[in-house]
């Protein structure tokens, strides 16, 4: 998901800009259609892929904190329901895709403060690594570089703070696939 997104939006919709223009996006649109389908394709992939990932980590969390596990479900939820509607938007041409842009920015708060209520919730579990949970929330500083620093930030400089953030979802993606028939109350 993580190279899927990155993909879709650094080439894919980089492609389509029309600030405050959706004239100029119509026109982008229909001279670039399969490019523009493969983007939306690939968003909405990676957005079903986040409510499952939502639901997932509710199941996983559960047993250790149902208050962290809800919250941490329900931010990643918000986060994906916000960019459904902004890809929507900009299919549907309500919007152009700095726009779009925009709209995604306020998606990534929530993305952001998922990423450390699930680092700490998978600190605390007592049955997650403890160091999966502090990759989390290093994760939690760098994401909003990421997001809102692109133009402050040397493109150089980001790799930085990508890296961390691509291990810590990695691992523990990998982790709990390892464990995942030693997770507590997971056979029920």
């Amino acid at each position: 998901m993580f190279f899927l997104a990155f993909f879709v939006d650094d080439f894919v919709l980089a492609n389509f800009i029309g600030p405050g223009d959706t004239a100029t996006l119509a026109s982008d649109i229909e001279a670039n259609e399969m490019r523009f389908g493969i983007a939306v394709a690939g968003y909405l992939v990676i957005l079903m892929l986040d409510a499952a990932i939502a639901l997932a980590l509710y199941v996983i969390l559960k047993p250790a904190n149902k208050k962290f596990a809800s919250f941490t479900a329900i931010l990643r939820s918000l986060y994906a329901a916000i960019l459904v509607i902004s890809v929507l938007a900009l299919v549907f041409q309500f919007i152009d895709v700095y726009s779009y842009g925009t709209i995604k920015l306020i998606g990534y708060a929530f993305f952001t403060a998922h990423i450390f209520v699930l680092g700490y919730a998978v600190f605390t579990s007592g049955y997650i690594l403890k160091a999966l949970g502090i990759l989390l929330i290093i994760a939690g500083f760098c994401y909003p570089v990421l997001f809102y620093g692109r133009s402050v930030i040397p493109e150089a400089l980001l790799v930085i703070f990508v890296v961390p953030a691509a291990i810590a979802e990695l691992f523990l993606g990998m982790w709990l696939l390892v464990k995942r028939n030693k997770l507590p109350e997971m056979k029920s």
